[in-house]
C-alpha cells in the first residue's frame, strides 16, 4: 500500500512524486516508457521553477538563452534582452528523467515500462492494474500527458480543453546560437519557434486557436529552416497534440487529481506547458499531504487554488489569444508600434509577471488598433 501512486513521469509527476517523497510519504510512480525517454516539446522553460525546488536544475539544463527575437516573415524582428530572467532550453528526456530521479532519491519508487490498463476504487484505496501486476495506492495522481487514457479512467469523459497540434524538427547543429526565436508571419493562427539547444536547434510550428485551417507544417518549417541556413537533411520529425487550457473545471475526484496536461493547464497563448504542469504538480503534492494528514476537503480545494491561481491567468491568455491570433499581421504591427508589449510577454512566460497584471491594457491595446 502506497501513500500515493503517480502515473506518469514528466515535469508535473516528478514534481508530484518528488516533494510527496521528501515530506515522507511513500510513493510509486508508474510510466508505459522505457525512461529515459524522447518527448516532443520545444523545451522552452522559465528559470522561476528553481524557486520552487531545493536543488540545483543545472545539470539538466542544455542551455540558457538570453536573447529572444518575434519576427514576421522573419522580417521586423522585435529583440528582448532575457539576461536579467533567463530562459532555460531543455531536452525533455533528460529534463524530466534528472527531477524524477530526484524524487527517486527522496524515497519514491520508479517502475517504467509499466501501462495502466485499469483502475478501480475500493475500500477507500485504488487498486491500478497493469498487465502483470496490481498495484494499491490510498491516493491516485494522473499525470500520463495530453495523450493519456488516465483522465478518462477516472471519469472525467468531458474535460475543457482545446486539443492543438504542432510539428517539431531536430536540426543537429555543433555549435547554436544562444537566441530563440518566435516567427509569427508563416503560420496562421499560431506561430512557428527556433529554439536552441547545445547540440542543435528544435525547430516547430504549431497552431494555438479554435480557428482552424489545414497547413503544410514540413513545407512551413523547411522554408523556416532555410532562413538559419539550416536543412533538413539529417533532421528527425515527430508530431504531437497540446491540451491547451478552454475553461476552469474539477480536477479532483475520489482520492485523485488531475495535474499537468491532464489536467489541460497549457497556456492558450504562448503554448507553454512546462512550468504551469510543474505548477499544478506543486499544488497537488501540497494537497495530498494535507489529505493524509487528515484534511477531508484538500482535494477540493487543489481545485479551487488551481482556478484562483492558474484559471484567473488563463481567463487572460485566452482573451488575448483570441484576439491576436484571429488579426496576427495586425496583432504584430501592435507589437512593432509598441516593442515594450514583447518585453512583456517574455515576463510573463518568464513567470516575472502575470496576465492579470497587464491583460486588460493588452487587449485594449489590441482592440484600439483593430
Amino acid at each position: 500500500m502506497y501513500d500515493c501512486i503517480v502515473v506518469g513521469s514528466g515535469p508535473a509527476g516528478g514534481t508530484v512524486g518528488y516533494h510527496l517523497a521528501k515530506k515522507g510519504h511513500s510513493v510509486l510512480i508508474l510510466d508505459k516508457a522505457h525512461l529515459p525517454r524522447y518527448k516532443p516539446c520545444g523545451g522552452g522553460v522559465s528559470s522561476i521553477i528553481q524557486e520552487w525546488f531545493d536543488f540545483d536544475f543545472t545539470p539538466a539544463i542544455s542551455l540558457k538563452t538570453e536573447t529572444v527575437y518575434c519576427t514576421w516573415e522573419h522580417e521586423k524582428a522585435i529583440a528582448v534582452n532575457t539576461k536579467d530572467y533567463p530562459i532555460w532550453m531543455v531536452r525533455r528526456d533528460v529534463f524530466d528523467y534528472f527531477l524524477v530521479q530526484k524524487a527517486v532519491k527522496q524515497g519514491a519508487i520508479l517502475q517504467d515500462k509499466t501501462q495502466v490498463t485499469e483502475i478501480e476504487f475500493k475500500a477507500n484505496k485504488w487498486i491500478v492494474k497493469t498487465p502483470h501486476q496490481e498495484f494499491y495506492g490510498r491516493y491516485l495522481v494522473a499525470a500520463d500527458g495530453a495523450k493519456g487514457n488516465m483522465p478518462k479512467l477516472l471519469g472525467f469523459q468531458k474535460q475543457k480543453k482545446l486539443v492543438a497540434g504542432a510539428l517539431e524538427i531536430e536540426i543537429p547543429f555543433k555549435h547554436p546560437s544562444n537566441e530563440t526565436y518566435f516567427e509569427f508571419g508563416l503560420v496562421q493562427h499560431g506561430y512557428a519557434w527556433n529554439f536552441p539547444k547545445s547540440d542543435g536547434y528544435s525547430i516547430g510550428a504549431g497552431v494555438f486557436s479554435q480557428q482552424r485551417k489545414a497547413q503544410n507544417y514540413h513545407t512551413i518549417i523547411g522554408n523556416y529552416a532555410s532562413l538559419f541556413n539550416l536543412t533538413l537533411d539529417d533532421a528527425t520529425e515527430h508530431g504531437h497534440p497540446i491540451a491547451l487550457w478552454n475553461g476552469n473545471q474539477k480536477l479532483h475526484t475520489d482520492n485523485a487529481i488531475l495535474v499537468g496536461e491532464a489536467a489541460c493547464v497549457v497556456d492558450p497563448f504562448t503554448a507553454e506547458g512546462i512550468r504551469p504542469s510543474i505548477f499544478s504538480g506543486l499544488k497537488a503534492s501540497e494537497a495530498i499531504h494535507n489529505a493524509l494528514a487528515g484534511d477531508i476537503n484538500a482535494l477540493e480545494k487543489y481545485s479551487e487554488i488551481m482556478r484562483q491561481e492558474w484559471g484567473k491567468e488563463m481567463i487572460w491568455a485566452q482573451r488575448l489569444s483570441q484576439v491576436f491570433y484571429r488579426f496576427p499581421r495586425l496583432g504584430y504591427q501592435v507589437m512593432e508600434k509598441h516593442p515594450s508589449s514583447v518585453n512583456t510577454m517574455t515576463k510573463i512566460f518568464s513567470g516575472q509577471l502575470n496576465y492579470s497584471q497587464v491583460g486588460q491594457k493588452g487587449i485594449n491595446l489590441l482592440s484600439k488598433f483593430f
